[in-house]
């Protein structure tokens, strides 16, 4: 029975691959960000600095791209700098988890032991070859990575980022898009949040350590020092010079324009590229008066970068 259900699931995808092939034109540009391409048989590349959600991986053609999955945020295992920090913080909190030790360097510390079972959790699931489907779509969340967002299917058809949020080692959270078998961004986004939620009653991962009593308290903190974080940054004037291209800027970097929080710009790379700035207002959240104070810093396939290091790339 378990070789006949692998087979049927073999089968299907690659009809699925095959029709995506047969109707994908010659001439196409593969990084347009509206297709998924199939890349099978796959291969996990350890890397020092890879995570749960986001790692290396080489393809049949030999061909290697850091990968970053959507619709799930693992825990930070490798803090480097201050974003990082933040960020860990924020997801400490988002779990409930902040405070679970007696001070706040060993529940920092207790967190990247979570983290690192996130990252040895997909190490082991893709130790055989695995499925992607990309569209290319940039996936630089710092900017200091070239990553590409991917689905990551096992060699049994498992979705991988389905599989750490069941496993309670990541939440539904972050970039999402269509499926390649017509499923939509936001049913895709649900699909994760009901099984998070499975996750937490299951007290699965992450989940057994959860504060329940603590929990809305840590998210409430999370939600104001974000919010002031957000009018400090908007009631100052950007660097001189400052301009982004909203095509390829980090999430970090079109977070540090007026007014675009986390969620916003999250939802600015589901879509993105786009032709005109002018399309930015197709975006939930930014209206005529938003739009008009983020032209000046914006420009579509701008030379100047956004002021910030450049770490070496992995």
């Amino acid at each position: 029975m378990a070789v006949e259900m692998r087979s049927e699931v073999f089968f299907m995808r690659m009809t699925a691959s095959l029709l995506m092939l047969l109707s994908w034109p010659a001439c196409a540009d593969v990084t347009r960000a509206d297709e998924l391409v199939a890349i099978e048989d796959c291969t996990f590349v350890p890397v020092g600095w890879a995570d749960g959600d986001s790692f290396r991986i080489r393809t049949p053609a030999g061909e290697e791209h850091t990968v970053r999955l959507y619709g799930v945020d693992c825990m930070e295992h490798h803090v480097s700098g201050e974003t990082d920090a933040r960020r860990l913080r924020s997801q400490r909190r988002y779990f409930g988890i902040a405070e679970v030790r007696a001070d706040a360097t060993a529940s920092i510390e207790f967190a990247k032991q979570l983290a690192a079972e996130a990252t040895a959790e997909t190490r082991r699931f893709l130790a055989e070859p695995f499925t992607i489907h990309t569209s290319f779509a940039d996936g630089r969340g710092d900017g200091r990575f070239k990553r590409i967002y991917a689905f990551v299917f096992d060699s049994h058809g498992r979705d991988l980022a389905a599989h750490l949020v069941s496993k309670g080692l990541a939440r539904a959270f972050g970039v999402s898009r269509g499926t390649f078998v017509g499923e939509s961004g936001d049913d895709y986004r649900e699909r994760l949040a009901d099984l998070q939620l499975q996750a937490a009653k299951r007290a699965a991962g992450i989940w057994a350590h959860t504060d329940w009593d603590k929990l809305p308290l840590e998210r409430r903190l999370e939600r104001d020092e974000e919010r002031e974080l957000r009018e400090a940054f908007d009631g100052a004037a950007p660097p001189a010079g400052f301009v982004v291209d909203p095509n390829t800027a980090s999430r970090n970097d079109l977070m540090r324009l007026p007014g675009v929080g986390e969620p916003l710009a999250n939802r600015h790379l589901e879509g993105r590229p786009d032709r005109r700035l002018i399309d930015l207002l197709e975006i939930e959240g930014i209206g005529p008066a938003k739009f008009r104070s983020l032209k000046p810093l914006l420009r579509i396939d701008a030379t100047e970068p956004a002021e910030r290091p450049a770490p070496p790339t992995p």
